[in-house]
């Protein structure tokens, strides 16, 4: 048998209380509230959230961030909104970003020309890599 807890008080001593729209009803004795079975929701795994907020505070915009992790913008939103996340300012500094596989980031890697001038840092995306580089605002 599953374990319940009350969603009001967290009680664990609940009973079967009756069946509302083909779910269980449940009646918790300590507080004598009834609630049915909680709704098993889309969770998204905690990597995503990291990488999510992590390429937020690397300065990617809310949609670049949902074309490459591939969760929705308002999603994205929400959770820089419930970690209360300040984006830093950049000033003159703009983030620009490539994705590659092993073999295209050492080739990338390789060209001294494409590494100067810039500061960057390489983060895993899944199987991919991506490279994110700030360049400064030409005058």
């Amino acid at each position: 048998m599953e374990l319940l807890a009350c969603p009001k008080c967290q009680g664990t001593h609940i009973i079967k209380s009756g069946v509302i729209n083909n779910k269980q009803r449940y009646l918790c004795k300590k507080c004598n509230y009834f609630f049915t079975v909680n709704k098993i929701g889309k969770k998204i795994d905690d990597y995503y959230v990291t990488k999510a907020l992590q390429l937020y505070l690397e300065g990617l915009s809310y949609r670049e961030i949902e074309r490459i992790i591939g969760v929705s913008h308002v999603t994205v939103s929400n959770w820089v909104k419930s970690f209360n996340i300040k984006k830093p300012s950049h000033g003159n500094y703009h983030p620009t970003y490539k994705i590659f596989n092993h073999l295209e980031l050492v080739e990338y890697i390789k060209n001294k020309d494409l590494l100067s001038g810039a500061g960057m840092i390489i983060t895993e995306l899944g199987d991919k890599f991506m490279l994110i580089k700030w360049e400064r605002f030409k005058d």
